[in-house]
């Protein structure tokens, strides 16, 4: 069983730093695609960022490239979201998720593709 647990969130003011993690368990993340979503008040949610296991392979959605950055570790088996000069449109749920492929050079766009969730996480920034 893979469970998918972030941390990291919090509330911070426009222009600050944040740096969520997402730790999965049950299954080593090295042949997982990765993936940031988000969801804002009454608002769909939306795709941040994905990446391939092959870790030079990412996506961000236009309005956090320059900004936002994933990156995983295998050893410890977490992927981060580095969030810099954070905007209050920024401000939502951040959720992890996770798919199993063995395309290590492929990133998933659609949030029906993902196999594992994790609970998700509060970011509120304030102008």
């Amino acid at each position: 069983q893979v469970h998918l647990v972030e941390s990291g969130g919090g509330s911070v003011q426009a222009g600050a730093s944040l740096r969520l993690s997402c730790a999965q368990s049950g299954r080593t993340i090295s042949r997982y695609a990765m993936a940031w979503f988000r969801q804002a008040p009454g608002k769909e949610r939306e795709l941040v960022t994905a990446g391939a296991w092959n870790a030079d392979n990412t996506y961000y959605t236009d309005s956090v490239k320059g900004r936002f950055t994933i990156s995983r570790n295998n050893a410890e088996n977490t992927v981060d979201l580095q969030m810099n000069s954070l905007k209050p449109e920024d401000t939502a749920v951040y959720y992890c998720a996770s798919k199993f492929t063995v395309h290590g050079s492929i990133y998933y766009l659609n949030s029906d593709e993902y196999d594992y969730w994790g609970q998700g996480t509060q970011v509120t920034v304030s102008s």
